[in-house]
C-alpha cells in the first residue's frame, strides 16, 4: 500500500512539474500538510489566480518530504514549518531565504479522563514529563515532518527521550496531522498537534485540548523560494509575485487574518509577514 501511494504521489509531482515547466503563469508549491487540510492554501491560491491570472498548484507533504522534493528542483516554492530543516535547506543552496508568512500554535490533546493529569498545566515541557512518568499512551507522527520535528524539540526541552511501549510512532504518520489525530482518538492516546487541525475535526473526535498557550507551542510557517541559481528552470518571477501578494497586508495577509472566523469563531492562523508586522506593531 505504501509503495502504491509513493508511486502515485511521485507521478503527481512529475505531472505538475511538467506543467510548471511549460512557461510563465504557473507556480508549483510544495506545502506542509496542515495548511492544506485547513483549506487556507486553496483559498490563497484561488484568490491570487483571480487577481493576477497566475495559477498556483500544490503538492502536500510533511516539511521534510516537501524540502526533499524541492532539492530536486521540482517546485518553485515551499511552505514549511521547521526552522532547523529550513535553515539547512538554505545553507545547502537549495533555497534563497526564509520569508515569514503566518503562525498558529500546537496543542497537547488527550482523553478527557486525562490519566497523566496534565490539563491546564502552563508548561508543555512539564506536561510531557508527566505523560512519560505515567507511561500514558502517546502517538507521534514520526515522519520528520514539521510537526514531528517540533514535537521532538519539545521532548528535548523536557529532558525526556520518549521510548517504551507507551510511546508509539504511527505507521501512517506521513499521511498528515488529520490521520494522526484520528488514530490518537481511536486509541485514546495523547498527541501533539496543531490547533488548526484539531479545530477542523474536533466535532468528529473525543480528544480534547489539555495544554495550550505556552510559548514553546508556537508554530511559525515560512515560505522559501527555490534557488534559481541552482535550478534555472524554476519560475522565480511568478513565485516572487505570489510571495509579494501573500505578504501584502491588504491581500494574502488579510485573507489569513480572517480565515476560519466564520466557521470556528476565531482565526486558524495569524498573519506574520514583515509588511504586516510593520503595519500592525
Amino acid at each position: 500500500m505504501k509503495k502504491c501511494f509513493a508511486v502515485l504521489w511521485s507521478a503527481l509531482v512529475l505531472f505538475l512539474h511538467g506543467m510548471a515547466l511549460a512557461g510563465d503563469g504557473f507556480v508549483f508549491l510544495a506545502s506542509t500538510i496542515g495548511p492544506i487540510d485547513s483549506g487556507v492554501v486553496a483559498l490563497l491560491e484561488d484568490s491570487f489566480e483571480k487577481e493576477t491570472g497566475i495559477r498556483v498548484r500544490h503538492v502536500g507533504a510533511g516539511t521534510g518530504a516537501a524540502l526533499k522534493i524541492s532539492q530536486k528542483g521540482q517546485v518553485d516554492l515551499v511552505m514549511v514549518h521547521a526552522k532547523s530543516l529550513e535553515e539547512k535547506f538554505i545553507q545547502e543552496g537549495y533555497g534563497t531565504e526564509r520569508i515569514p508568512l503566518m503562525y498558529n500554535d500546537f496543542v497537547l490533546v488527550g482523553p478527557k479522563t486525562d490519566p497523566a493529569v496534565i490539563k491546564g498545566l502552563p508548561s508543555a515541557k512539564a506536561a510531557l514529563q508527566a505523560v512519560a512518568a505515567k507511561g500514558s499512551p502517546f502517538i507521534s507522527r514520526g515522519d520528520k515532518s514539521g510537526t514531528h520535528v517540533a514535537e521532538m524539540e519539545l521532548w528535548g526541552k523536557a529532558g525526556v527521550i520518549p521510548s517504551g511501549s507507551w510511546y508509539k510512532v504511527y505507521e501512517k504518520g506521513n499521511e498528515g496531522n488529520v490521520a494522526t489525530l484520528r488514530y490518537a482518538d481511536q486509541t485514546g492516546a495523547y498527541t501533539f498537534i496543531d490547533r488548526a487541525t484539531y479545530l477542523s475535526i474536533k466535532d468528529q473526535i473525543k480528544l480534547t485540548i489539555l495544554v495550550e498557550g505556552d510559548q514553546d507551542l508556537l508554530n511559525f510557517i515560512s515560505l522559501i523560494p527555490v534557488n534559481p541559481a541552482k535550478f534555472p528552470k524554476v519560475n522565480a518571477k511568478d513565485a516572487k509575485t505570489f510571495i509579494d501578494w501573500l505578504a501584502a497586508p491588504d491581500k494574502g495577509q488579510r485573507i489569513i487574518r480572517d480565515f476560519g472566523k466564520d466557521r470556528y469563531g476565531s482565526p486558524l492562523f495569524f498573519p506574520n509577514s514583515e509588511a504586516w508586522r510593520k503595519k500592525n506593531p
